[in-house]
């Protein structure tokens, strides 16, 4: 995900109006939201279980694996960043998500 954009971590009330006007309909619109924000949690989820696979461990005991703290801190970072929904919406807001329908061609 991008880091370098200010998020609200908190969901708002929009104007169902303001999404429907690029797409010219409200359930296309929520279509590619869901689509976006698809591919940001896949892509958040890999990088967390990537990072978190240093840690794994066969012969650790239950007991060693929730005393990691490197372990807790990177999941609690993860945590703390702003939900795939919400970062979809401020992409699409800003223009920043490419999408057509398809049976358009690309120009």
């Amino acid at each position: 995900m991008n880091s370098n954009k200010k998020v609200p971590t908190n969901t708002q009330t929009r104007d169902l109006c303001d999404f429907a006007a690029p797409t010219g309909n409200i359930y296309e619109t929520v279509v590619i939201l869901s689509k976006r924000a698809n591919q940001l949690s896949m892509a958040e989820k890999k990088e967390l279980t990537r990072k978190l696979e240093d840690f794994k461990d066969s012969r650790e005991t239950m007991e060693e694996i929730y005393e990691n703290r490197e372990q807790i801190e990177i999941s609690k970072y993860y945590e703390r960043q702003p939900k795939s929904t919400l970062v979809s919406i401020a992409e699409f807001e800003e223009g920043e998500i490419l999408y057509r329908q398809a049976g358009e061609k690309e120009n």
